[in-house]
């Protein structure tokens, strides 16, 4: 019985040291940037916005910070160190509603995180997308790791004794020598050849027709809870932070949507309603890229949405120069007609008579 009790510790204190040599290992090369900044020279691979995001809030070092969704994914942040001057980090959402933006952006602004040597945050570029404003202000686009949210260290439990961690973010990348390039993380998959209209339209599937139009206040009420709630806060409460609040191109498919829809009156009142609140901030700067014209041309895009790295860097460069950045409500009103002049002079009828 003895000696039964001496293997029973024996293996007890064997699986105990193997749980505490991978915490240590997880601690020391922190895949998820939990609890420190990258360490030099290991090949970090950076896939997983809802469980790395956090940690890159928190523990990396930047003056600018890119939030939102997927339309968010394709920037370089090179970009944004050659043409604004500011080290960026992408803390992209894909189908980000807005607490997901409030989530993250908690992180970026809270205390705990300038006490780390933070630099202080400049600028914060922001995704506005329209069809997600009207979304329940208190819920996320997916379920989030909490472990990785809260500040409960017990619970760090599930980050530091976790197979997919160890293997694929520790031992994987160690044996292959080659991690994500950080400037470029979260690109999507497309390719060049994916983007052309040809593409886009074979994958294309129109909504059902709405006979009853939407009213046009309908979408108001949600949108001006989570400007409210998630949103406006950071604003108000960061004066010295420049807020770049823009509205991303989607291609002329997404209009054929709302127009089927039957919620085109309500979408304008809501892009002119954000326009006007965030106006109201000297440290928010408004971009409206609706209204380029290559939003008409569907080689741009890769599906009715997503459009080509290219239109990225380029609204990098507005950002700079102030290229169709919306000034007043005045400027708003006309954008708005400019787009409604595009649709309304849009042959709809010859695009969808091809076979694609």
């Amino acid at each position: 019985m003895k000696r039964y009790k001496k293997y029973f510790f024996i293996l007890i204190s064997l699986i105990l040291i193997v749980f505490i040599a991978c915490g240590a290992l997880v601690v020391y090369v922190d895949p998820f940037f939990h609890y420190h900044a990258p360490v030099a020279g290991f090949p970090y691979i950076v896939d997983n916005q809802l469980s790395q995001n956090p940690g890159m809030a928190k523990n990396m070092i930047y003056d600018g910070c890119i939030i939102g969704s997927s339309m968010t994914v394709n920037f370089d942040t090179d970009d944004f160190k050659e043409i604004m001057g500011t080290d960026t980090v992408k803390l992209s959402y894909s189908g980000a509603y807005p607490k997901d933006d409030y989530n993250i952006l908690s992180i970026v602004f809270d205390k705990n995180t300038y006490a780390r040597k933070q630099k202080p945050v400049k600028q914060v570029y922001l995704a506005v997308d329209i069809p997600t404003m009207a979304a329940d202000p208190a819920t996320t686009k997916y379920p989030l790791p909490m472990h990785l949210y809260d500040k409960n260290v017990i619970n760090d439990v599930k980050y530091l004794i976790n197979k997919d961690v160890l293997f694929e973010y520790i031992f994987r990348p160690a044996i292959q020598g080659k991690g994500s390039d950080l400037s470029e993380i979260y690109f999507s998959w497309w390719t060049p050849e994916y983007y052309n209209t040809q593409w886009v339209m074979h994958n294309y599937e129109q909504p059902e027709e709405n006979p009853v139009e939407t009213e046009k206040d309908a979408l108001i009420e949600a949108t001006e809870v989570n400007l409210s709630e998630n949103i406006l806060p950071f604003v108000e409460e960061n004066p010295d932070t420049e807020f770049y609040f823009f509205f991303p191109p989607y291609s002329i498919l997404y209009w054929n949507n709302v127009m089927r829809e039957n919620t085109f009156e309500a979408t304008m009142e809501q892009y002119r309603y954000v326009a006007e609140r965030l106006l109201q901030y000297d440290n928010a700067r408004v971009f409206y890229f609706q209204t380029m014209e290559e939003t008409l041309d569907l080689d741009n895009y890769a599906d009715y949405s997503h459009y080509k790295p290219a239109i990225n860097k380029f609204m990098v460069e507005c950002f700079k120069d102030g290229k169709y950045e919306i000034r007043s409500v005045e400027e708003m009103e006309d954008g708005l007609s400019t787009v409604r002049k595009m649709v309304a002079d849009y042959d709809f009828a010859e695009l969808f008579s091809k076979e694609w």
